[in-house]
């Protein structure tokens, strides 16, 4: 770090512009100060118009960007991020259908100049900033993310359950606010306990189903595996190995054992390794995906509500949303077979 008379500082740069002064030729001052002539120059010209304030280091940004992106698109992308909290692809996507070609670089640049790049730093129901963003750059090296993909639909599929706190009837704070009275009459009531959403996703074709379930006992999950093989069969998806987490319903329940040996002929389970959840990620992303984009996505006033919703989205998920992983295509088109694709 620098200190106050350190060369070329506003004091350093203050006394060549002196040497100048006394009469001694630019070009020689320069040379012995190891600068070119006309960075001296430059320094003398601005010290001579406006003293000493002159030599202060000045911003290189442009007077004029005429490439810069129009108000009226960064206006749209703040809006999708504030109200949908898209990420930069999915807004490329959704402007690119209004006929705005953007790529997703610049809507990340744009982000970050809003200071909405990151969503822990934006208020769900309001989409407002709460808090300052985090400027900090966190540098992740090669060996610590490699991702992988199986060759063929159904090799593997991701399991795993996301709680999801149940919605009071009439809605909760997110409807009528933090100090309203339903909010604070429920800081004394009874609690409403959980939702347990249950999801399974095909590591090649990114292909989802999910379900919102009352628990997560063995025989629950067993039950949900044994549906979603049936949906992915509907898609000429045969199951062969089902990835989860190391929970008890997964790892020690009969039930559950039995339900995945059923999906077909030497299907099996396999493991993450303990407090390795990037090894099941791609069921770790689609549950921060479901909470964006249906839990969160708008105001629910009951958990039923919220629970009728999740087929319409998740249909939307599969045939028509895209998926940055499959270059910005929906995971039906990794299916051969989609007997429901007609919407």
């Amino acid at each position: 770090m620098s200190h106050a008379n350190a060369p070329f500082t506003v004091e350093g740069r203050r006394r060549l512009c002196l040497r100048v002064c006394a009469g001694r030729p630019i070009a020689h001052v320069a040379a012995e100060a190891g600068i070119s002539r006309q960075c001296l120059s430059k320094w003398y010209s601005r010290f001579r118009v406006e003293g000493e304030a002159g030599l202060v280091d000045r911003s290189s940004r442009p007077f004029g960007s005429p490439t810069r992106t129009g108000p009226l698109v960064v206006a749209r992308i703040e809006a999708l991020r504030r109200d949908r909290k898209f990420g930069p692809a999915r807004i490329v996507h959704e402007l690119a259908v209004e006929g705005v070609k953007i790529a997703a670089s610049t809507v990340h640049r744009v982000l970050v100049r809003l200071g909405l790049s990151r969503l822990r730093d934006i208020d769900w129901p309001t989409g407002q900033l709460a808090r300052q963003p985090d400027r900090r750059r966190w540098q992740v090296s090669p060996a610590s993310y490699r991702p992988y993909e199986r060759a063929a639909a159904g090799e593997l599929v991701h399991t795993d359950v996301k709680k999801l706190g149940r919605i009071r009837d009439g809605g909760g704070w997110w409807a009528h606010g933090r100090d309203s009275a339903q909010s604070v009459a429920a800081r004394s009531a009874a609690r409403v306990g959980y939702d347990y959403l249950h999801v399974c996703v095909d590591d090649h074709s990114r292909l989802a189903y999910a379900e919102v379930l009352p628990d997560e006992t063995g025989a629950t999950c067993a039950g949900f595996i044994t549906r979603a093989g049936i949906f992915m069969a509907g898609y000429g998806i045969i199951i062969e190995r089902v990835m989860s987490d190391n929970a008890f319903a997964y790892r020690h329940t009969a039930a559950y054992a039995r339900a995945v040996a059923a999906l077909s002929p030497g299907a099996r389970r396999k493991f993450i390794r303990p407090r390795c959840p990037w090894q099941n990620g791609k069921a770790e992303r689609f549950n921060q995906t479901a909470n964006n984009e249906w839990a969160r996505a708008q105001v629910f006033d009951s958990s039923h509500a919220r629970t009728t919703a999740l087929a319409t989205w998740l249909h939307e998920y599969n045939h028509h949303r895209p998926h940055a992983s499959l270059g910005g295509l929906p995971p039906v088109s990794r299916v051969t077979n989609v007997p429901r694709c007609d919407t």
